[in-house]
């Protein structure tokens, strides 16, 4: 049976989706990031990044998610736009590559200057949450133009947009969710489905811990004890 490994974060959850989407069985291994279970010499032979998701399917093993979610789409053959087409192919990898480069880095360094870092720095903060805002907001303009991000057949790359756009609010407040009416949309419609609502319930089955403690931060920044000089 597939394994995922998997924390509460956006990007394990994508995966999640997909699974619950198609139908695939597979087993929820817990990887607990503030109590750094990421570091683990065991997991660390799954992805020497210490990053999740990951998975291993077989003799197969692929960490990053969106890595992941074209894997398995491929796999299955599902999820995927219709045709395969240059064009269409281009689209797919583009937008795939703009999550994965932009949105997600992007929206994960707002939340943690924002959230988590020790100083509160004008300039970072506001520097991470203005490019957070230019991804959103091409997204939004996206949607405005079409239901789906490729058309009009629900794909991986609706998946991979909602993993991180669910949680604007985390990444630049909640008040700015009327700029992005039409990502919204989206953010909702995808939330409403039952595979959705599967997959963030699997966060249930394993207690996390919850506490951004000292040792959490150490666990999650690990740069906070090394000087780079």
């Amino acid at each position: 049976m597939l394994k995922l490994y998997y924390s509460t974060a956006p990007n394990p959850m994508k995966v999640a989706l997909f699974l619950e989407e198609a139908g695939l069985p597979y087993e929820a291994i817990p990887v607990d990031t503030r109590k750094g279970d990421q570091h683990k010499p065991d997991y660390l032979a799954v992805n020497p990044n210490a990053k999740v998701p990951a998975i291993v399917d077989g003799e197969a093993v692929v960490f990053d998610s969106n890595a992941i979610l074209l894997y398995l789409a491929e796999k299955t053959g599902k999820f995927l736009p219709a045709g395969n087409t240059p064009k269409v192919r281009g689209e797919l990898l583009s937008w795939l590559m703009f999550v994965a480069t932009g949105l997600g880095p992007y929206s994960g360094q707002s939340v943690h200057f924002r959230l988590y870092a020790p100083e509160k720095l004008p300039y970072v903060i506001n520097r991470y949450a203005f490019e957070a805002h230019r991804h959103y907001g091409i997204l939004n303009e996206r949607l405005g133009r079409m239901k789906y991000m490729l058309g009009h057949i629900y794909t991986i790359v609706d998946m991979d947009v909602w993993g991180w756009a669910r949680l604007l609010p985390n990444v630049v407040g909640e008040e700015h969710w009327t700029k992005y009416p039409h990502l919204k949309r989206l953010v909702d419609e995808v939330s409403a489905r039952p595979a959705a609502q599967r997959a963030i319930a699997i966060k249930d089955r394993h207690a996390f811990k919850t506490e951004m403690d000292e040792d959490a931060r150490r666990n999650m920044f690990r740069h906070v004890d090394v000087k780079v000089v």
